[in-house]
């Protein structure tokens, strides 16, 4: 079994690349999908989110309101840290019983971790490849744009609160370039997959993409 990382950077178009993937046969860990399980009502990590920002972050059926949550994050780092603080440790594990469940089913597989922050938590160095969707920052910007009704500042403004993805280049091993057509997107991720596929049979491969 080969485990290895993806991440990208805001409207770089990861989860398309991620579903790709999966359609290629790539079994898919995904941590945004596992973080909004770990915080639902009466679980660890929820109560942890009200004890610290009290019930104005919860909707009327009790669940976590992910818009106030987000623009209270946005707004305030340390409080970033402290939703990281308290959600990290329970998504870890259960990214974890993922990768052990995946084993015991097939003990070949290619294991995508789907990792927004894989860079920023510091996983990718414990990761022997690391896929990076790509699109430069003006593309970013024209897709924040027209996708969420982003005026230029605000779409910045996304951007600038995370690294900017020519730094998380440096810590890439593949690069998946999504700024032109979906067609050459699907090239470089059917090219990416087996590369994986090989490598999973031999360690020593290293990706001249």
């Amino acid at each position: 079994m080969l485990v290895v990382g993806l991440t990208g950077g805001i409207a770089t178009g990861k989860s398309t690349v991620s579903r790709m993937l999966a359609d290629l046969g790539a079994r898919i860990i995904d941590a945004d999908r596992i973080a909004r399980q770990v915080v639902e009502p009466g679980l660890p990590a929820w109560q942890g989110i009200v004890d610290a920002f009290g019930k104005a972050v919860l909707l009327p059926d009790g669940t976590i309101d992910r818009v106030a949550l987000g623009e209270r994050v946005f707004s305030d780092p340390d409080a970033k840290k402290r939703i990281d603080t308290i959600v990290h440790p329970f998504v870890f594990e259960a990214m974890a019983e993922a990768i052990q469940r995946i084993e015991a089913d097939d003990p070949s597989a290619i294991v995508i971790l789907d990792v927004p922050l894989l860079i920023e938590s510091g996983m990718h160095r414990h990761l022997p490849e690391v896929l990076l969707v790509y699109a430069p920052e003006s593309v970013q910007m024209e897709r924040l744009m027209k996708r969420d009704g982003f005026d230029a500042e605000q779409a910045m403004a996304r951007i600038r609160s995370q690294m900017p993805i020519d730094e998380k280049r440096f810590y890439a091993t593949i690069v998946i370039d999504n700024s032109h057509s979906i067609d050459e997107t699907a090239r470089q991720v059917e090219e990416a997959f087996t590369y994986l596929v090989r490598k999973s049979k031999d360690a020593t491969l290293q990706w001249n993409g």
